[in-house]
């Protein structure tokens, strides 16, 4: 084989190695987050439920990070998650916001708004 063939089907073959094989995912389940609140007896308590359901929806939030080919910053928040997860004392002490009007506009925020002329999806059931 001539040299300049040797080398083209060199490069196309590392070529077709790197986009055969995508980068690597966010490691969700390195966090161990549900093993972590079944191992810490505060995050067991049922007046801390919210900072679970909170842990949680970080978590859940790294993985639709990690669908929309976000790795890094997947894996920054897996690290916000696997800490305060191992710190639970602080991590509850931090998310006591009471505010009531501030969880009233998160709340609205939250509602899905209807485009005018549009009707809504029905609920799936």
């Amino acid at each position: 084989m001539r040299p300049v063939y040797a080398r083209t089907l060199l490069i196309a073959i590392a070529l077709l190695f790197a986009y055969a094989h995508p980068a690597a995912a966010c490691d969700v389940k390195s966090a161990k987050l549900e093993e972590a609140i079944a191992d810490k007896s505060e995050l067991r308590e049922a007046a801390n439920k919210q900072t679970v359901r909170d842990l949680r929806t970080l978590r859940d939030a790294a993985i639709v990070l990690d669908t929309y080919k976000y790795a890094a910053e997947c894996e920054a928040l897996m690290k916000i998650v696997a800490k305060l997860a191992a710190d639970p004392e602080t991590t509850i002490e931090r998310g006591g916001d009471t505010d009531e009007d501030k969880a009233e506009g998160i709340a609205e925020a939250r509602k899905p708004k209807v485009v005018p002329g549009i009707e809504p999806a029905p609920a799936k059931r």
